[in-house]
């Protein structure tokens, strides 16, 4: 039996974000007044301080800034080795992710590797997980 990852609580803040995979789209929320990008979700924007921001779609498209490769068994839903990346999203790289990195082999992560985003359906959340974007290999 393979072991379930722990997951996010889900709140009326963040709802949109863990459960925005069903439909293959990675979204963040979005200023209506200044247009800047606010992740993680919160109730106000950090650029303008509008309470206006809803949720919008991105292009799933990232750049890997740094990552480490996990050897230690911390958890029985994560055997090792694995990738534990921060990486920056294509419409605005000030909106960060840490992830995880999958379908590549360890030796070939760069900075600057640019990735995309798939998902990991865990009950009724969407874990966005980045690969290899196929046009950058």
């Amino acid at each position: 039996m393979t072991a379930n990852r722990p997951l996010p609580l889900l709140s009326d803040v963040n709802r949109f974000f863990w459960t925005s995979g069903s439909d293959g789209r990675l979204r963040f929320l979005r200023c209506r007044e200044c247009r800047a990008w606010a992740h993680p979700p919160q109730p106000a924007c950090r650029s303008c301080g509008a309470t206006d921001l809803a949720p919008e779609t991105v292009s799933g498209r990232a750049k890997v800034l740094g990552w480490t490769i996990n050897h230690q068994p911390w958890h029985p839903a994560f055997p090792p080795p694995y990738v534990i990346a921060v990486v920056a999203m294509a419409e605005d790289e000030g909106v960060r992710l840490t992830t995880n990195i999958v379908d590549v082999d360890h030796e070939q992560l760069f900075v600057g590797m640019e990735v995309d985003v798939v998902f990991h359906q865990d009950d009724d959340v969407w874990i966005p997980l980045f690969r290899p974007a196929e046009d950058s290999q």
